[in-house]
């Protein structure tokens, strides 16, 4: 059975009919085409579909559809304005912190959770904010660099 729903997502609102069991990472991807949102494992090990929820990272593989409405969402996609990257992106690119770029977005996600709620984070701080998202090609050394470098701003 299927219900009606508000997303507001990356400040656009969308009124879609979706069946109760399906993911927020699922309607992201499938009906938004948000594909920036990744699926990983599909089990909340990896952090690939980490997106903010009022601000908040959580794993959208794991989150419903309907528990998001009438919160605020914010893919990867939402954090570029007028065709410029964001400065958490910007970073990323500079320190060579993409190499697959599969975990990138959840990366930079919680990587933006943190440095909103403190802009000025020690290298504990930063690695701790990072521990939920698997990444097997950068080593966690680049991306780290890239938040220390936004943090020493």
């Amino acid at each position: 059975m299927k219900q009606s729903i508000e997303l507001h997502v990356n400040k656009c609102f969308y009124d879609l009919e979706i069946e109760s069991h399906r993911t927020l990472l699922e309607v992201l991807r499938n009906d938004l085409g948000l594909t920036g949102t990744k699926e990983g494992c599909d089990g909340g090990e990896c952090g690939a579909c980490t997106v903010l929820l009022d601000g908040l990272p959580v794993l959208s593989c794991l989150t419903l559809a309907l528990d998001a409405q009438g919160r605020h969402i914010v893919t990867i996609e939402g954090l570029a304005h007028d065709n410029e990257l964001g400065p958490i992106q910007t970073a990323f690119m500079e320190e060579g912190a993409i190499q697959c770029g599969f975990c990138t977005p959840g990366m930079i996600l919680s990587a933006k959770a943190l440095l909103d709620r403190n802009q000025k984070p020690t290298l504990e701080d930063i690695k701790e904010a990072l521990s939920g998202n698997l990444c097997r090609c950068t080593g966690y050394t680049k991306p780290i660099r890239a938040l220390l470098k936004l943090a020493n701003k």
